[in-house]
């Protein structure tokens, strides 16, 4: 008997750890009322797996930092509605070029938040830039997210900046999630990443020397066929095409670009 017990506890010592479905998430995700072009790149953004693997839950208090198109926040925005915080920081219409890109919703997401409040109406509007950087409530965030981004930060050379804010805003142990597009470790990084690519162990450096742990790393938007070797960088893949009909149907076969994803932990 007792060996039969001890197998027992072996085996749930040593089962693989199976992850509940969040069913409201998967609602947030499937619900038809999301921009048409955003649910067709669901295939490569794998929103259900990203948002798990960064713990995202209906309680939590999360800023998302410069949602572009708000790919994103059309699912965060409904999922945190009844019991979560969310905050959206937008960008500076006063700033450099990059941050007055970013200095309000792009027009179908501002149409979407005025016609329904009943899924955009609890939305907390901040404001981040190298001179506004109160993203939420010092200590507050259970989870600060940006998709993207790096790149960005690093061209307009405010990446020390940025991640001070970040820190600032989460809670002690509070988790800092972060995608952007992953350059080849092989080529000396370009400090403005020019072609919008980074070097996973740059950005892992740079976001540690802030008073981040990295947590874990994620795979799930890997693309190997992305060689980042383009004419017009990052842009020439999908969805931006900057190419315009040169050589489209080829991008297009290629898909969205190589990503990292990675999970960091603030360090009390």
């Amino acid at each position: 008997m007792r060996r039969f017990l001890a197998l027992g506890l072996a085996v749930c010592l040593f089962a693989p750890t199976v992850h509940a479905t969040d069913n409201a998430l998967q609602r947030s995700i499937e619900n038809p009322d999301r921009n048409p072009a955003a649910i067709a790149r669901d295939a490569a953004r794998h929103p259900q797996e990203v948002l798990t693997f960064l713990g995202i839950r209906p309680d939590a208090s999360v800023v998302e930092i410069w949602p572009g198109s708000g790919y994103w926040t059309e699912i965060l925005a409904p999922y945190l509605y009844s019991r979560g915080i969310y905050h959206v920081a937008l960008g500076d219409g006063d700033g450099t070029d990059v941050e007055k890109a970013y200095a309000q919703l792009r027009q179908p997401l501002r149409d979407k938040v005025t016609a329904e409040p009943a899924a955009f109406g609890h939305v907390q509007f901040t404001q981040l830039s190298a001179r506004h950087n109160d993203i939420a409530p010092p200590g507050s965030a259970d989870l600060v997210l940006t998709f993207r981004n790096f790149h960005n930060w690093m061209n307009d050379g405010d990446t020390a900046v940025v991640l001070a804010a970040v820190y600032r805003a989460l809670k002690p142990g509070g988790i800092f999630g972060i995608e952007d597009h992953r350059a080849k470790p092989d080529r000396p990084q370009d400090p403005k990443a020019e072609d919008g690519y980074v070097r996973q162990d740059y950005a892992i450096a740079e976001i540690e020397r802030a008073g981040f742990k990295l947590v874990d790393s994620s795979e799930v938007e890997a693309n190997p066929r992305d060689t980042t070797h383009w004419p017009q960088g990052v842009w020439t893949l999908p969805p931006t095409y900057r190419l315009g009909a040169l050589d489209h149907d080829k991008y297009e076969k290629i898909g969205e670009a190589d990503n990292f994803l990675l999970k960091f932990r603030k360090v009390n």
